[in-house]
């Protein structure tokens, strides 16, 4: 993938949203629940694979994909770049996780953890 993906990506979703309404609130809150219900969506195709013995396996991948094209017109709406809120995100996963995926984080029950505290 060339390391230009992203902002095509971003442009491409932009040229699409760009004029899709003249009301910012409801552009952000139809871009909102659009991965409210595209999460969904992946979620109904991993329990009919799992639970019916149905393979929606292409189904998640399609609604994944749905999911990150309502994300990136988020990230639009607030002039965010994708590579921002990637490394943000890495930012933030980093510190919680610096040795990788615990349970720490279930076990807080509600009070602030210094993340970068070392595991007990």
């Amino acid at each position: 993938m060339d390391k230009d993906f992203l902002k095509k990506y971003q442009d491409f979703v932009n040229s699409i949203t760009r004029d899709s309404y003249d009301d910012d609130e409801k552009k952000i809150s139809n871009f909102g629940l659009g991965i409210a219900g595209e999460a969904g969506d992946v979620a109904s195709c991993i329990k009919k694979t799992i639970f019916h013995k149905n393979e929606q396996i292409e189904g998640v991948k399609e609604n994944l994909g749905d999911t990150l094209w309502y994300i990136t017109a988020i990230c639009n709406h607030y002039n965010w770049s994708l590579e921002e809120v990637f490394e943000g995100n890495i930012s933030k996963l980093s510190k919680r996780y610096p040795n990788g995926f615990s349970f720490k984080a279930a076990k807080r029950k509600g009070e602030k953890i210094d993340w970068n505290e070392k595991e007990k």
